[in-house]
């Protein structure tokens, strides 16, 4: 390598590396951990898991069906009475 080109683009060179640093623009392996398990933990309070949903699926399944007992109940016992 020539050095009049080494010494005409050194200071190009070190302010693009300087800016690279102070920016930092460069991810660290523990920073982009501590980030992954900062995002699992606020993923982990916001949403339920495929298993939590369909349990509750099951027992909104189970209440509607309940529910419908009850309401066929009322409307068998309001027939037997004779009024509408």
């Amino acid at each position: 390598m020539n050095r009049e080109i080494l010494y005409k683009y050194a200071p190009a060179l070190l302010m693009f590396i300087a800016i690279l640093m102070q920016y930092n623009l460069f991810v660290t392996p523990e920073k982009l951990e501590l980030t992954h398990r900062e995002i699992l933990t606020e993923v982990a309070q916001v949403y339920i898991t495929k298993s939590e949903f369909s349990n509750m699926k099951e027992q909104i399944i189970d209440i509607n069906k309940k529910l419908d007992k009850i309401y066929d109940t009322l409307i068998n016992e309001r027939n037997s009475d004779g009024t509408y």
